[in-house]
């Protein structure tokens, strides 16, 4: 059975997605441990009201961002993880930590890949006029929100929207999505490799992405 570690700063709520699917579906995979960098976190409690290993390496505590990441990592391989799901988790990972856990690390990223990488992702997407705007699961390289794409979800970009009723609408869709990406994962569907996404459908290897 594979092991998931999901990292988080808030609430979580693509966290309580993927923890609820992987029961309702019954994926040949568990949850593992919920780590946050944030002793505050409400997403802990959800954690350990389903009896899931909660976490916490504060990033204040540490001097640095070389020495944070190495504790970070530490702390992840004592659950001997297949993957490491960021689930809004709100840090940017040195290259030493994404060369760690390379080809096991994922994140949601809520806009359409590669456009609109960073912060304030629906804003920027409003004031560009944008017709759709959406949310891109990949896998995490060194270059901040880039990296082989495993799914994407798209959304209408109404004339009334707000950042806010985008960035909901967009969110449901991250909780479909999310979710079916990281199962894709723990069983074998799908893998990283030549720097895109392979797919292992019906005993074929397919480059889907890059």
């Amino acid at each position: 059975m594979k092991r998931i570690v999901i990292l988080i700063s808030g609430r979580g709520s693509n966290m309580e997605a993927i923890v609820e699917a992987c029961a309702a579906e019954g994926w040949p995979a568990h949850v593992a441990a919920v780590i946050s960098n944030r002793p505050d976190a409400a997403g802990l409690k959800f954690a350990q009201a389903r009896g899931i290993a909660a976490e916490v390496v504060d990033h204040k505590a540490y001097a640095d961002r070389d020495s944070f990441d190495t504790a970070l990592g530490d702390t992840i391989d004592t659950f001997a993880p297949d993957v490491v799901v960021l689930a809004g988790f709100m840090r940017i990972l040195t290259d030493a930590f994404v060369n760690r856990f390379k080809g096991r690390l994922v994140n949601v990223h809520p806009s359409l890949l590669p456009a609109f990488t960073g912060l304030h992702t629906h804003r920027r997407a409003i004031e560009a006029g944008c017709k759709v705007a959406g949310a891109t699961v990949h896998f995490v390289t060194a270059e901040l929100d880039h990296g082989p794409i495993i799914a994407q979800a798209t959304v209408p970009v109404l004339p009334a929207d707000t950042e806010a009723t985008l960035s909901a609408r967009v969110l449901v869709q991250e909780h479909l999505m999310y979710p079916q990406a990281v199962r894709w994962i723990v069983e074998g569907a799908l893998t990283v490799d030549a720097g895109g996404v392979v797919t292992h459908a019906g005993g074929v290897s397919q480059l889907i992405s890059g």
